[in-house]
């Protein structure tokens, strides 16, 4: 018998997965369980809030899982690295992996509060990872802070028109420009 918490963490990863890919509402319950590997009442078990306690902890999830990979990115490289990390995600998925939440932030999250809140963490969590690099990198507190919220709606704006355009060029626009005023800022 697969342990409980192993049936939970593959709920976990594979709502993270179809909501990243198809968002909040064009995925099914039915198609979570059978992602999932378990019966649907492990869902309930699991998740007795159903799909949106579900949705909510899987974005959770994932805006740590990029978080993670941000501060990693961004102590051995630069914003660069970023804009690298995040368009070979992109093209080896075919452009159907942007931003893990902003498929499900557009679709559901004015509807719900706990997918609103995990998307509003979670972008926080990015923003204060890229703050605390720009803080390293010599830049006062908040001029970091406000730097930080630039450079996250800029490459979240890059993601999107990369996707759309199916072509990472609006990324690499966007490295570019955060280059230059990262630059600016340190000379």
């Amino acid at each position: 018998m697969t342990p409980r918490t192993d049936s939970r963490q593959r709920f976990l990863d594979a709502a993270a997965d179809l909501f990243h890919t198809q968002g909040y509402h064009a995925t099914g319950l039915n198609q979570l369980v059978g992602a999932g590997g378990a019966p649907k009442g492990s869902l309930y078990f699991h998740f007795p809030g159903g799909k949106e306690q579900l949705a909510a902890e899987a974005l959770s999830q994932s805006s740590a899982r990029l978080r993670d990979t941000l501060r990693a990115v961004l102590i051995a490289g630069d914003i660069d690295a970023v804009v690298d990390a995040l368009a070979a995600t992109l093209t080896d998925s075919d452009f159907q992996r942007g931003c893990p939440l902003a498929t499900v932030a557009l679709d559901a999250s004015a509807a719900s509060e706990p997918i609103r809140q995990a998307c509003a963490d979670g972008f926080e969590s990015w923003r204060v990872a890229i703050e605390e690099f720009l803080r390293d990198k010599g830049i006062g507190e908040p001029r970091a802070a406000e730097l930080a919220t630039v450079a996250l709606a800029m490459i979240e704006g890059g993601l999107l028109l990369a996707r759309t355009r199916r072509d990472i060029a609006p990324l690499r626009a966007v490295a570019d420009h955060l280059r230059t005023t990262l630059e600016r800022e340190l000379s």
